[in-house]
């Protein structure tokens, strides 16, 4: 699977022509080329390597899996992986996709390791902002590391608004113990995951916008720094989502914990009350004489002695709250 396109000046000229045609474009004056490859196979990037001068090291890291983001520099040429990430609303599961990008004078050459990334993102944000496209290739790595970053902030707001639910249910007069710790533990597995993806990336766009690399032009600067915020406000709220659901965990613990005392001071509670008259009718049991023995008047004093005093206890523990 092969996308291509063509910038002239400024102006999308072509699109979708055969890979073979981008060596003649670049000997035009004012082009700029996109090249997109879909898990391609080592035969297909031992040609491209031999067409771009491509680095090996930058080659076998596009198709190794599980890359970290980041940006290395070669002597021609740039190498950058970066992950697209959402959320499985059902099950709170991370869901990542890997992309390697060569980043040349006047090409960006882009390798999606599997096809669920959504590439068609990436030309939306540039048709949406194609009076950018005069910068070259900068701009093609601004459209490609904007829709990254944002994928990235959207992610963040979902997890945030899982965070939410939780702590609605944490408060539910209906006790949900156990889904409170499945979800807290899946959506703390997912936030590590994020965190190892996003963190990286804060030194990746702040290396972009340095002026010796050459990348980035001055027109260009305020979009790679808009770029550069969003990281920073993913960062920072991602660092302040793992301190919640740590602190989600640790309340239903001690909600769990609270009830668990409840439920023990009402069966304490009970228990001294069903004493009460099993003491009274084993004392009025007995075969020995005592007062009102074999008298009408020793079934009312019993039955009086089992009102009243299991009367009180409920009275006293319903003023304690144990009840």
């Amino acid at each position: 699977m092969r996308r291509t396109r063509l910038y002239r000046d400024g102006m999308l000229e072509a699109k979708d022509f055969p890979a073979a045609q981008i060596s003649d474009y670049l000997q035009q004056p004012g082009t700029v080329v996109w090249l997109d490859l879909c898990d391609p196979d080592p035969v297909d990037l031992e040609v491209l390597s031999e067409e771009f001068g491509l680095h090996p090291l930058a080659v076998e890291d596009a198709i190794q899996q599980h890359e970290r983001p980041k940006l290395d520099r070669y002597q021609d040429h740039y190498f950058l992986t970066a992950y697209t990430v959402g959320l499985d609303p059902a099950t709170g599961r991370l869901i990542t996709s890997e992309l390697a990008a060569f980043i040349t004078p006047r090409a960006l050459i882009t390798v999606r390791k599997e096809p669920a990334f959504d590439i068609e993102g990436v030309v939306e944000r540039w048709d949406g902002s194609a009076d950018l496209a005069g910068h070259g290739v900068g701009f093609l790595l601004w459209g490609l590391l904007d829709f990254v970053v944002d994928g990235h902030f959207a992610t963040v707001q979902q997890l945030d608004e899982a965070m939410e639910g939780l702590e609605d249910l944490l408060f539910d007069e209906r006790p949900h113990g156990a889904e409170v710790q499945r979800r807290s533990f899946e959506l703390r597995k997912s936030l590590v995951v994020l965190r190892r993806l996003v963190l990286p990336m804060r030194e990746v766009v702040n290396s972009l916008l340095r002026r010796d690399l050459g990348l980035v032009d001055e027109a260009m600067g305020p979009y790679f720094q808009d770029v550069y915020d969003h990281v920073l406000r993913a960062t920072e709220w991602t660092e302040s989502l793992r301190d919640l659901v740590s602190t989600i965990l640790e309340t239903n613990l001690t909600i769990q914990g609270n009830r668990q005392n409840s439920i023990m001071k009402k069966v304490t509670s009970w228990a001294a009350i069903i004493a009460v008259p099993t003491a009274v009718t084993g004392f009025y049991g007995m075969n020995v004489p005592y007062p009102g023995f074999g008298q009408p008047t020793g079934v009312v004093t019993s039955t009086m002695l089992i009102v009243i005093l299991s009367g009180g206890l409920y009275l006293l523990f319903k003023r304690l709250d144990w009840l």
